[in-house]
């Protein structure tokens, strides 16, 4: 089976065929969805979904492009919602210095809050972090390593950087972006990741694997993901498959 550790199934992008794309996953082999919060819109939506849904389930969590909405009293209301039997993750949650629509040290104190959140409630986090490599890794290493466990969501840091993660007990999350041919990073990092510390996502409707590069992506294109890691690694797909579906089962506590 295979798990999509990371979607946004609530964006507009699916507004239009969102039930009939969904109806699909199942005989697509499609087992699990874990829908990312990303507003305070975003969070509401993927508790919907994980509602409706019996095999999506939801993660709160605020955007670090997001964060200037957050107050403690609307945290008060993410505390509520994570102890839905569904909310698996607090995500996603981070960093990102490329859109800088909030100010580093905003993104930094709400980034801290959530990873505070996840210690309070015992959940794993998803994380993440665009030009902002090092400052992510310094937040996580400092406030939360050692704690819940959790995810670097679309990971784009240095193979170095994610021997360091592994190290702290966080997973890999490799999407789309290693099926593309410029890719030489990214696809280092799969080789050099043990297959135990990866797992799959899309970040749809973002992101999408060749030959789809630049179409709306979905859960159904991850075969071309798990077909990449395979290739680098020396595994078969079902291997890969197999172990990306217990890896995100293993972070999330998903069992049955």
């Amino acid at each position: 089976m295979i798990f999509d550790t990371h979607a946004h199934y609530d964006d507009e992008a699916f507004d239009d065929d969102r039930e009939e794309l969904l109806s699909q996953m199942a005989a697509a082999g499609v087992g699990a969805i874990v829908n990312m919060g990303a507003s305070l819109e975003g969070v509401e939506a993927s508790q919907r979904l994980a509602a409706r849904y019996p095999f999506i389930y939801a993660a709160v969590g605020v955007h670090p492009d997001e964060v200037g909405s957050l107050d403690e009293e609307k945290l008060h209301g993410f505390y509520e919602l994570c102890r839905n039997r569904k909310t698996v993750a607090i995500g996603e949650i981070g960093l990102d210095y490329y859109w800088d629509r909030e100010s580093h040290e905003i993104q930094k104190q709400w980034f801290r809050r959530q990873l505070q959140m996840a210690k309070d409630v015992g959940l794993p986090v998803n994380i993440h972090s665009r030009d902002a490599a090092q400052d992510t890794f310094d937040v996580m290493k400092e406030e939360h390593a050692g704690t819940t466990g959790g995810i670097i969501h679309c990971f784009s840091a240095s193979a170095q950087m994610a021997r360091e993660y592994v190290k702290l007990g966080y997973y890999i999350g490799v999407g789309g972006v290693v099926t593309f041919k410029n890719a030489r990073v990214m696809k280092e990092v799969v080789a050099e990741v043990p297959v135990d510390h990866i797992v799959i996502e899309t970040d749809c409707p973002y992101l999408a694997p060749a030959p789809h590069r630049g179409k709306r992506n979905s859960s159904l294109y991850l075969p071309l993901v798990i077909e990449a890691i395979a290739g680098i690694k020396g595994m078969t797909t079902q291997e890969v498959e197999e172990s990306t579906w217990e890896n995100a089962r293993r972070v999330y506590r998903i069992s049955g």
